[in-house]
């Protein structure tokens, strides 16, 4: 006998209601109202059905191929690559500048090591601000005219620092640069969100979210060798000639996939074409499921800028979570920018040589990723179905009628947010070792391979909870999963801005060894207790949440 989920008891034993994946709803409605973004119509009715003195459209159907979560997987994959990419080039950028800092300082007769770091960190700055307007912005004109236009925007930008005569001028257009090369990190998420379903997302979150980690660990190897046989200007040339290919292809595939939208422009083909017919009456009675105040532009801005801060003040998963990846954010960057300095300070190499100890930041970052993106989906629907078989056994049935289709949804149903913290235990311990090894390390003068172990350890520390961050948010606050991971992102740009500035003093006064301790000891204080603590009442949280799902 086949159980339906739907009719699980209300208790911790029941399945958990009303689950949906990230682009199933779509935020600024009502609090009390979801819009299922792919809610189906009868296709003999082309997806418009009348309600009360509206004619709705909608999608045609459950396979219509106007939908993105029906796009081939060609396509889908397409779409995710060129997001992926427009993420890479922007952290590319950020961080490229690292090693060719002093050589620029020295250009503009600049001696203040804080204003120095600031070369490089206030890109980072601007991640923190462009989220609160482009996110809104994305929302009122499409996702995809926004990235394609604020990458243009970051690319002009970045051409003018290749041209900058003095340090204020080359802090400003950085500035910009990085709030337009924002855009593919603050809608990149609703993108992939759109187009794949909740158990076809880790892969295509791991590229996505490996993308913009690699870019600062490419850039410095890249700007030490620039700096080193050209001139630091050409960090900025070479970015933005790259760029102009990634622009290419992004006019080439990408395509917009947010429902509102889509559903906007079909109304407005059906809405002529009754014009054309003479049917005035029936033309002005067409709506979408979006139309509304919640879409205009007043409420999307509020909503961007007011929801992100009630959800961190209102949210012990966002608060927890929020700071420890805003510290592993602002680790990777102190990271980045001293790097330099220990490879050329205490074992003497080159700038490029020293840059290629980046290689062993990204190897733990690629092989952190490619290994977590299966194991997470894996164990995601393994706990699923445990989850689902142990309420059948307790609750009568074997679950094995109704056919796989059936048994696919119940799965679904009983799946929680929870079951994407397995794979964060192993990074809350990878990111600490890492610290301890490379600072040591280095302070103590043992052989480089020491360090560039535990600079591996950090980037798969770093993956490790970042996926399994980024998932469990996105799982846990469904329906405001925008704004949630706007306010860790908010949070970690922040800190990716800060901590690079005070590096410099917090080493040159305790040493590499117990400056790393330092962070090593915040790592496993903030980090290691919240999988755990999650895990055994992240259920019970989100249910007194107003925000999360289930709550």
């Amino acid at each position: 006998m086949a159980v339906d989920a739907r009719h699980a008891p209300s208790s911790t034993s029941s399945p958990p209601l009303g689950s949906k994946p990230l682009g199933d709803f779509v935020e600024g409605q009502d609090e009390n109202t979801v819009v299922d973004t792919n809610s189906a119509q009868d296709n003999d009715n082309h997806g418009v059905s009348n309600t009360d003195d509206s004619i709705l459209v909608d999608f045609d159907g459950p396979d219509d191929p106007y939908n993105p979560r029906n796009w081939s997987f060609k396509k889908k994959w397409g779409v995710t690559s060129v997001i992926s990419a427009f993420s890479f080039m922007s952290s590319l950028t950020s961080s490229m500048i690292a090693p060719a800092s002093h050589q620029i300082a020295e250009k503009f007769g600049q001696t203040n090591t804080v204003i120095i770091a600031m070369y490089t960190s206030i890109f980072i700055l601007a991640y923190a601000i462009g989220p609160l307007v482009l996110g809104p912005l994305s929302e009122i004109f499409g996702r995809a005219v926004i990235i394609q236009c604020s990458n243009i925007f970051y690319m002009i930008w970045n051409i003018a620092c290749s041209f900058a005569q003095n340090t204020q001028e080359l802090i400003v257009f950085r500035f910009f640069a990085g709030f337009g090369g924002s855009a593919p990190l603050t809608v990149g998420g609703g993108v992939l969100g759109d187009i794949w379903s909740a158990e076809e997302r880790g892969r295509a979150i791991a590229l996505y979210s490996l993308a913009p980690l690699l870019g600062p660990v490419i850039g410095p190897i890249a700007g030490a060798w620039i700096a080193q046989r050209v001139t630091w200007r050409w960090v900025f040339w070479s970015t933005s000639i790259a760029n102009v290919f990634v622009q290419a292809l992004g006019f080439l595939y990408l395509r917009e996939t947010f429902p509102p939208i889509l559903l906007e422009r079909k109304k407005e083909r059906m809405r002529k074409e009754l014009i054309e017919q003479g049917n005035n009456e029936k033309a002005d009675k067409l709506r979408t499921p979006y139309e509304g105040d919640a879409r205009h532009w007043s409420h999307l801005f509020a909503k961007s800028i007011i929801r992100p801060f009630a959800l961190f003040i209102c949210e012990p998963i966002i608060q927890l979570l929020g700071i420890y990846m805003a510290f592993i954010y602002g680790t990777i960057y102190l990271v980045l920018t001293t790097l330099p300095s220990i490879y050329q300070g205490t074992y003497g190499e080159s700038s490029g040589i020293a840059g290629l100890h980046y290689i062993a930041l990204g190897s733990g970052m690629t092989l952190a990723s490619q290994t977590t993106a299966r194991l997470m989906d894996t164990i995601y629907i393994a706990l699923s179905e445990r989850a689902k078989n142990r309420w059948v056994a307790e609750h009568g049935g074997n679950g094995e009628e109704g056919g796989e289709k059936k048994s696919e949804v119940d799965r679904k149903a009983f799946a929680k947010p929870e079951f994407r913290l397995p794979t964060m235990v192993l990074g809350t311990f990878f990111l600490p070792a890492g610290l301890l090894m490379s600072g040591w390390g280095a302070q103590e003068h043992v052989h480089w391979i020491l360090s560039d172990f535990g600079i591996a350890f950090i980037g798969a520390g770093m993956i490790l909870n970042f996926l399994s961050i980024q998932m469990y948010v996105i799982d846990a606050f469904t329906l405001h999963a925008a704004s949630a991971l706007a306010a860790v992102a908010f949070l970690r740009s922040i800190c990716g801005y800060g901590f690079p500035l005070f590096a410099p003093a917090m080493y040159a006064k305790l040493g590499f060894g117990k400056g790393d301790t330092i962070l090593a000891v915040c790592a496993i204080v903030i980090g290691c207790p919240a999988p755990w603590l999650f895990w055994k009442y992240g259920e019970r949280i989100r249910k007194a949440s107003r925000y999360a799902k289930n709550g």
